[in-house]
């Protein structure tokens, strides 16, 4: 954000200052690990953690203010409010308007899975062509997208912005915030399903990130997906259509497609880009350096968004063909001595995204004879009771690609059970017994899936220790 007064800060915030009113900014902090001089200190209270508990560190570190619910002792600013996470919302939709009033523009991502590997996609295409402003990482929550709101300059020409939900009615509090341009839906999958209750209301609350555009705004919807598809009619802004496929969507004046698709050793895809928009008819070559083939629907979508906001096939090619994976644990390849692979995919898991991890080890496997996998997978949560089928589809599908299984977590019984039942070879051990129980094993390629809370991505660096890198 701009540096402004204090004092500035809590009338938006409709809060108190205690204290000097000094200059505050341009950075707003959420972790105290991350505060910088001048910056603004926000002390979020979490179920584990409370921030006001380290409003003194972060005044020690160089933080100009805090945004408090209730006074503590520590030497900087305070604007007393009476609920932070919501006085952080009135900030960035202050900032946001602002903003938009000059000229920003901004696109904003759903989807049950794929949102921040697009959102990291869209962001490399855009940022040749202006300022950029986009998170590394899931910041998608009620307080992480208004945190990464404030990071809008005078000079920002994108703001990229990606949507979450675990209930219907957060992506439209969301929009609230940040209100879209352009807007894409990538998919309607199973994340979440225990707390929506159903697929239906999946689709019921993805779909208000386009109701929520004007009309001289753009939904891109993927054709690929019937629920995505059917959300047509809730728009009153201008349709783009995406298809990972290549399947066209004939009366569609704005169309993305890939065709021609071909996958290396590592799953990286090429293909060719076709479609129709404002500048005319494209077909151009995409080589993409990210893994995995659900990566093509991402790049047709993040085609289409970036279509939607001016920019030229040409621009857009280079951009996808030069992105990388930004956001850390999204099928991360780390190659170890002896030819050893690891795909740390541990963020996060849902159905289809460990579907989707297990089809590219799947596809790996086919294309280097001889090699043999392991898939650790641990809990997905959030599936509601229906939780220990998914789990036992997923390792029967990992047993389906002839992929050993190592459970861990909650379900680990379940995963197990489901790879034996299809003829699979299965495990389970504990969290902590992960890379014990790995060291001794002569897989060249292990893939690390689950749930962030399982905490699978520090496996990584024990395996490196264990196997000499």
């Amino acid at each position: 954000m701009k540096p402004r007064l204090a004092s500035q800060i809590a009338a938006v915030a409709s809060g108190r200052l205690v204290g000097d009113d000094v200059m505050v900014g341009p950075a707003v902090a959420l972790d105290s690990h991350l505060v910088t001089p001048g910056c603004l200190f926000v002390a979020i209270p979490g179920a584990r953690v409370d921030g006001h508990d380290f409003v003194a560190s972060a005044a020690a570190d160089g933080a100009a203010a805090a945004l408090v619910s209730h006074q503590v002792e520590a030497p900087c600013a305070q604007i007393l409010v009476t609920d932070t996470v919501d006085a952080l919302s009135d900030l960035a939709r202050s900032i946001h308007s602002a903003a938009q009033a000059r000229g920003l523009t901004t696109l904003a991502v759903t989807g049950s899975s794929g949102k921040t590997s697009t959102k990291d996609l869209l962001a490399q295409c855009l940022e040749p062509v202006g300022p950029t402003v986009s998170p590394r990482g899931s910041y998608n929550s009620r307080f992480g997208l208004p945190a990464r709101v404030t990071a809008i300059d005078d000079t920002t020409r994108f703001l990229v912005a990606e949507m979450g939900a675990s209930g219907v009615g957060h992506i439209a509090w969301l929009c609230t915030i940040a209100p879209p341009d352009i807007a894409a839906v990538l998919n309607v999958g199973h994340a979440h399903l225990g707390e929506f209750g159903s697929v239906a209301d999946i689709a019921r609350a993805k779909g208000e990130i386009i109701e929520a555009l004007p009309e001289s705004g753009w939904a891109v919807l993927n054709a690929d997906d019937p629920l995505v598809a059917a959300m047509a009619p809730r728009t009153k802004a201008q349709v783009a259509w995406f298809s990972g496929s290549g399947q066209d969507v004939v009366d569609a004046g704005l169309w993305v497609g890939a065709l021609d698709i071909s996958l290396d050793a590592l799953d990286r895809a090429s293909f060719r880009l076709v479609g129709r928009g404002p500048m005319g008819v494209f077909d151009e070559p995409v080589t993409l350096q990210t893994l995995g083939a659900h990566q093509v629907a991402n790049a047709c979508a993040v085609a289409a968004m970036a279509l939607c906001a001016g920019v030229t096939p040409r621009q857009i090619v280079a951009g996808l063909c030069a992105a990388v994976a930004r956001s850390a644990w999204r099928m991360a390849p780390v190659e170890l001595p002896g030819g050893r692979l690891v795909l740390n995919d541990a963020y996060n898991a849902n159905p289809d995204s460990v579907e989707a991890a297990l089809a590219s080890v799947g596809r790996m496997l086919a294309s280097r004879p001889g090699d043999t996998a392991v898939a650790v997978l641990g809990d997905m949560l959030e599936l509601g009771e229906e939780a220990a089928p998914y789990h036992e589809a997923v390792g029967a599908r990992a047993a389906g690609l002839g992929i050993d299984v190592l459970a861990v977590g909650k379900y680990a019984q379940a995963v197990a059970d489901g790879a034996r039942r299809a003829g699979g070879k299965a495990d389970v051990v504990e969290r902590a017994d992960v890379a014990d129980w790995l060291s001794d094993k002569a897989y060249s390629i292990v893939l690390l899936k689950a749930s962030r809370g399982v905490g699978l991505e520090s496996v990584v660096e024990e395996l490196k220790g264990r196997w000499g890198r």
